[in-house]
């Protein structure tokens, strides 16, 4: 099913949560809600659920209305056919695995043949078809959120909403599992929405990502455009652009990093103050002698060692630090404090608003849907 959000606000007194928030999501399509802590995208997906009930707006999916605040419509949450995973696995200790995922059909008294094939045919989606008869206390984290996924699953929803179920399990188990969402999500055709603040977690389980601040959506796109073409200094920041730089006015047409004489042209003109250079510490690289233009000294003010890779943080003016990062073998080997020489790629330098406000208001973002499996 496909969803629509027209018109969304939440508000709680004088703090608003989500503002004036409009999003399609085509059938079968996963979208990703991406931001910082307190964006509103959990605000967002409570409100999709039918967990908040918002300030104004409308919710559909498919062709039922789940929520209108103009014509008083306000479906329960119990009667949404949604499923829900949270960052808690809210798991039953005292039952087995079969027990919790079985638990909403049997509350719903359905058949016990019809509830035991249906849990057996979804703890085999989920990869834990031989732990059915399994004390749910002596599962594993990534276990319990099978379980917690298998229990929405089992139900046949609509659509499903995932709230950072990942977060709590360790590195190398939330790659494993997101891989297998992932998978799952396509083979499926499960329309869904997803919330993160991990971009890794977006670029790996979105076919769009949502970029939210101040509970507005400030950009939306594919995952390669959103890694590529941030819109705003504030996005690239987030997005892990190790340099976001201060300028400093050349003419109507050009600025330059500040402390240094590379020059970039501005696309288009916004005032000086309210630019910012952004380069990835990828694209900055350490050289044995000046050649050619866009070189910048500087000295070495912090080195990380990372096993495969290193990252330098290089004073190259007062106020200004460079963020170097590379393989091992491709960063110099000079210690705190020595001199270093660097070359920027200005092909991969994007000078841009420092904010989405600062974004004349003819290019900000379009949410039109994107169809996926139609």
């Amino acid at each position: 099913m496909d969803i629509k959000v027209e018109g969304l606000t939440l508000q709680y007194g004088d703090n608003v949560a989500v503002r004036d928030l409009d999003v399609e999501i085509g059938k079968g399509e996963s979208l990703v809600l991406l931001g910082q802590s307190g964006c509103g995208k959990t605000s967002t997906m409570r409100c999709i659920a039918g967990l908040e009930t918002p300030t104004t707006g409308r919710i559909t999916v498919g062709d039922t209305v789940l929520f209108d605040a103009e014509r008083g419509i306000n479906r329960p949450s119990n009667k949404r056919n949604i499923g829900m995973v949270f960052q808690s696995y809210a798991i039953w200790p005292h039952m087995t695995v079969f027990e919790n995922v079985a638990f909403s059909l049997t509350i719903r008294r359905r058949p016990k043949q019809e509830v035991r094939d249906r849990v057996m045919e979804t703890l085999e989606l989920v990869g834990l078809e031989g732990f059915a008869d399994r004390g749910a206390s002596r599962l594993s984290g990534g276990q319990m959120q099978r379980v917690a996924l298998a229990r929405s699953l089992v139900m046949q929803p609509s659509v499903m909403l995932l709230d950072e179920p990942l977060s709590n399990l360790d590195a190398r188990l939330r790659t494993r599992l997101r891989a297998d969402l992932r998978e799952l999500q396509q083979s499926l055709g499960l329309t869904s929405v997803y919330v993160t603040h991990d971009q890794e977690e977006a670029l790996a389980l979105a076919d769009r990502i949502a970029m939210m601040q101040f509970g507005r959506i400030v950009q939306i796109g594919s995952p390669h455009e959103i890694y590529s073409k941030p819109r705003s200094a504030s996005i690239a920041d987030f997005l892990g652009v190790g340099n976001v730089l201060p300028v400093e006015p050349l003419d109507g047409a050009h600025v330059r990093i500040a402390g240094s004489d590379i020059a970039l042209q501005v696309p288009e003109y916004v005032p000086a103050d309210e630019l910012r250079a952004c380069i990835r510490a990828e694209d900055i690289e350490y050289i044995d002698e000046e050649s050619g233009a866009n070189c910048i000294r500087g000295r070495v003010a912090t080195r990380e060692f990372l096993g495969a890779t290193a990252v330098y943080r290089v004073q190259v003016a007062p106020d200004v630090q460079l963020e170097v990062a590379g393989s091992k073998r491709h960063l110099p080997p000079q210690t705190e404090g020595e001199e270093i020489l660097l070359r920027l790629d200005v092909e991969a330098i994007q000078v841009l608003p420092a904010d989405v406000d600062d974004i004349p208001r003819s290019d900000v973002p379009t949410t039109s849907v994107g169809q996926v499996g139609v």
